[in-house]
């Protein structure tokens, strides 16, 4: 399945054609539902040994248009995690101060500390394809920021910080259905924005520049993963085995116990 989603340094993503609601080979939701239950109770493992160890981290990267469920994976895959040993950034629309740095600094700050799982909901490639497909700052500017990342997740990789970066694959009509579900259930409404309709008008453009960011910056050490994001099922179990994988190729031990521990009781 991992193979299958990843977009391999220097091959193109080819995200327009990719099929929205292939279901990777797995047997319907309930066969999903129990492999979900054991890459969880794993999970639980090695995450509590990438705490005690404190020597790597992982950084999840979600991106995806609006309504490609970026919110129910994170609940879907981190349910039962200790969340101690996790953090969730969501990036909104930069600040003044924000504005005025680089625009990795504020994303840096961000970066997990060893012994964690971090995760953002949207991230540094916000400043790649939405500033462009908006146009909200001048080409040349956003054309040379794909190298700038290529280096800075080199630099955390090498630091010690896994990177897996996932691009939830949703359909226009799957996209339009989420959003019109959250301006008719009352419970949802909360969730809509406007904005996202004017968005939604460029859909095209945003796959277009997805494609564009995704060929440029997939590389050996942070290569980028292309999930079919229709079916919710098959998302979260998706992102869960990218998580276990790269958790298991770190493979935390737990730290030596204190010396003269044997044999001591407590009085």
């Amino acid at each position: 399945m991992i193979q299958h989603l990843r977009v391999e340094p220097g091959t193109k993503a080819h995200i327009a054609q990719r099929d929205t609601r292939d279901t990777l080979g797995i047997d319907g939701k309930g066969a999903a539902a129990v492999r979900m239950e054991e890459i969880r109770e794993r999970l639980f493992e090695l995450q509590e040994r990438l705490y005690a160890e404190a020597a790597h981290s992982v950084l999840l990267v979600l991106q995806g248009l609006d309504a490609s469920g970026k919110d129910g994976v994170i609940r879907a895959v981190f349910t039962g995690l200790n969340p101690q040993g996790c953090t969730v950034t969501s990036f909104k629309v930069p600040t003044r101060t924000e504005l005025a740095h680089d625009p990795l600094w504020r994303v840096h700050a961000a970066v997990p500390g060893r012994g964690e799982i971090g995760i953002f909901n949207r991230s540094h490639y916000e400043d790649v394809v939405t500033v462009r497909v908006l146009d909200l700052a001048p080409r040349p500017v956003t054309d040379r920021r794909p190298a700038h990342i290529r280096e800075w997740e080199r630099m955390l990789t090498d630091e010690g910080t896994t990177i897996v970066k996932v691009f939830l694959n949703v359909s226009e009509e799957r996209q339009r259905e989420r959003l019109q579900e959250r301006v008719d259930d009352p419970a949802k409404q909360w969730k809509f924005n406007p904005g996202d309709l004017d968005v939604r008008e460029r859909f095209d453009a945003f796959i277009r520049g997805y494609e564009d960011v995704i060929n440029a910056t997939s590389t050996p050490w942070a290569p980028w993963h292309v999930v079919p994001a229709d079916r919710n099922w098959v998302k979260s179990l998706a992102v869960a085995e990218l998580l276990l994988d790269a958790l298991e190729r770190i493979d935390p031990k737990l730290p030596e116990p204190p010396p003269g521990i044997a044999g001591l009781n407590i009085a």
